[in-house]
């Protein structure tokens, strides 16, 4: 006796969709033959069994395959009228395919981050920026009278030439810029300084506690810029951006990040920049400005050297952050005096560096070779015997708030 009986079955095919089968079973003689049968066409007997959800598809002809409901319903669009036996599958799968076309990848701050930015065109920035409001408020040179002026006009150093006035005041406009949230070129900057320290390819939030790994006293870097405004970031720029440069200020992030000859380094190089702007406004930088032509290029130079100068000091002497203040100040003594002096270091540092060498003044240092300053360290071990065990509890003092001996009435920005 013979029976035809229809079994219904569903393979899961590539991309996830569903194939409806029927398997036409012939029972002879008590045996059974089945006979897998897709959209009306009988499945050949030789398809293997696949795991890899491409099953019996592979097995099709290509005429067999042009016949296939399902995908010339897919391939025209959805227009062709469906099956009635396989409607629900088909809406499922036409809604699968829809939602796979609608699938956008998703992008995120980190995985598109800000381009590095290069100190000059940063700088260019500013050349072509309106900053003539910022220019009238500024003082470029300090005022000297009496005795004073006159010792400077027969002994002082030379006056800056007139085509180099214009240069100068823009520094000291860029000084009294303030950071601007909605500026890319001041947002660059930020991240530019922070990854070249860093050494990441990510950006970084705008504000937080991350900030503060780099030297920075709070959540907001534009706080700490004070007395040297978007400068004192032009100048922490060009440190890391130069590529002769930025092995020194890897080197003296890397200490400010010692166990107990730390210091911040970012709220330090803005302290140096204001050493550097107050040395500009002296004159004291005029003859080297003029013999080069160039001011933005100088001061860049003698912002580093003092920097370098700080660095040797602190390292060879193993100063601590209850140095801070006296240390500050015996650079910015030293700059004003020597300032030839101190670019002829910078000079000669990376000369070594770049033969190879082990620059002087950065090797380890020998505590017993230490010769410290005897006046500044005096006024030190009175400070802290004064105060004892709260020495240790000394913060780093900030920017701006040592104070000055400056001539006539000069004063900071």
């Amino acid at each position: 006796m013979e029976e035809d009986t229809d079994v219904t079955f569903h393979i899961e095919g590539q991309n996830g969709l569903s194939l409806e089968c029927k398997s036409s079973e012939e029972t002879t003689n008590g045996h059974s033959n089945q006979k897998p049968v897709m959209n009306g066409l009988i499945i050949s007997q030789n398809v293997k069994d696949h795991t890899n959800s491409c099953a019996p598809l592979t097995s099709l002809p290509i005429s067999a395959l042009k016949q296939n409901g399902l995908l010339q319903t897919l391939a025209a669009g959805g227009d062709r009228t469906q099956p009635p036996e396989a409607n629900v599958e088909l809406e499922k799968a036409r809604q699968e395919w829809e939602a796979l076309e609608n699938i956008q990848p998703a992008l995120t701050e980190d995985s598109n981050p800000t381009p590095l930015i290069s100190f000059n065109e940063a700088l260019q920035y500013f050349q072509t920026t309106d900053l003539g409001d910022l220019i009238k408020n500024i003082q470029p040179t300090i005022r000297r009278t009496g005795l004073a002026a006159i010792t400077h006009f027969l002994f002082g150093p030379p006056r800056l030439h007139r085509e180099l006035t214009e240069e100068r005041d823009l520094v000291f406009a860029i000084a009294q810029c303030h950071v601007d949230n909605s500026q890319i070129v001041h947002m660059r900057v930020l991240q530019s300084i922070y990854k070249k320290l860093i050494g990441c390819r990510l950006d970084c939030p705008r504000y937080g506690s991350h900030w503060e790994n780099i030297g920075f006293q709070g959540m907001d870097p534009a706080t700490d810029l004070r007395g040297t405004g978007f400068l004192g970031l032009m100048h922490t720029l060009y440190f890391v951006m130069d590529p002769e440069t930025l092995p020194l200020a890897r080197d003296i992030y890397k200490l400010s990040q010692h166990p107990t000859l730390n210091f911040p380094f970012s709220v330090m190089s803005i302290n140096m920049t204001r050493i550097a702007l107050q040395v500009l406004r002296e004159e004291a930088l005029s003859k080297e400005c003029n013999r080069r032509q160039q001011v933005v290029g100088v001061l860049n130079e003698f912002y580093v050297a003092t920097y370098l100068h700080l660095y040797q000091l602190w390292k060879t002497q193993q100063k601590t952050i209850a140095d801070s203040g006296y240390v500050i100040k015996e650079v910015e003594l030293f700059a004003k005096k020597n300032p030839k002096q101190m670019l002829r270091r910078l000079e000669v540092f990376l000369k070594e560096r770049r033969a190879g060498g082990v620059p002087r003044g950065t090797s380890s240092p020998d505590p017993q070779a230490q010769q410290p300053s005897p006046s500044l360290e005096e006024q030190a071990a009175k400070s802290a015997s004064g105060q004892g065990s709260k020495a240790k509890e000394m913060h780093f003092t900030g920017v701006c708030e040592l104070p000055t001996d400056m001539e006539g009435d000069a004063r900071l920005i």
